[in-house]
């Protein structure tokens, strides 16, 4: 009973986590699905709660598609940002298992990028603009935005040439987790 019961209040915690990307638009905040995928919830809140995240490019946008972002090896563009690289690293930390679902990626839903093996996501994820059901049970859904879409909208798009590489990209600045424990009541 004493090993289930820390495990059981740290899935009520994450029931009610977001996700909050702030860019120089605007924020961007992401209701996280810890119980579609709790790995993955679990592997974003990790990096965004250690400052990972800071300064990372949005590197892939590709209008009416998606915009990707997440590269904490190759994508911090104030330590490390490597234009002919980003896009390609994770964290240190080793490659997650693949949780897909049923469930669609649609405007706002937030997936995990990977490679083409499907146990290779690591930090990098991305915000859908349009629906996509090529994606459907093939990617991992962590999330989806809440509010902020208009400044997802916002972000600077890639060329299509160069499948949606973006040349001087947007940057998430911060991000941040909030447990969803407070609120504007004070509970």
């Amino acid at each position: 009973m004493l090993v289930t019961a820390p495990g059981m209040a740290a899935n009520a915690k994450a029931a009610g986590d977001r996700m909050t990307i702030h860019l120089k638009q605007g924020n961007v905040v992401v209701q996280l699905m810890p119980k579609l995928a709790p790995k993955a919830v679990e592997r974003l809140e990790t990096l965004a709660e250690k400052g990972a995240y800071d300064n990372v490019a949005f590197h892939r946008v590709i209008d009416g598609f998606m915009a990707q972002t997440g590269d904490v090896k190759y994508g911090d563009m104030k330590d490390g940002y490597d234009p002919q690289r980003v896009g390609t690293g994770g964290s240190s930390m080793s490659d997650l298992p693949a949780e897909f679902t049923d469930t669609p990626f649609v405007r706002g839903t937030v997936g995990m990028a990977r490679a083409q093996d499907p146990d290779s996501a690591n930090s990098q994820f991305f915000i859908m603009f349009a629906p996509a059901p090529s994606l459907d049970g093939k990617y991992t859904v962590v999330g989806k935005v809440v509010d902020g879409m208009d400044v997802v909208d916002h972000i600077k798009r890639g060329a299509m040439s160069d499948n949606g590489k973006v040349d001087d990209p947007d940057r998430m600045l911060s991000v941040t987790i909030d447990d969803g424990s407070s609120d504007s009541s004070g509970k």
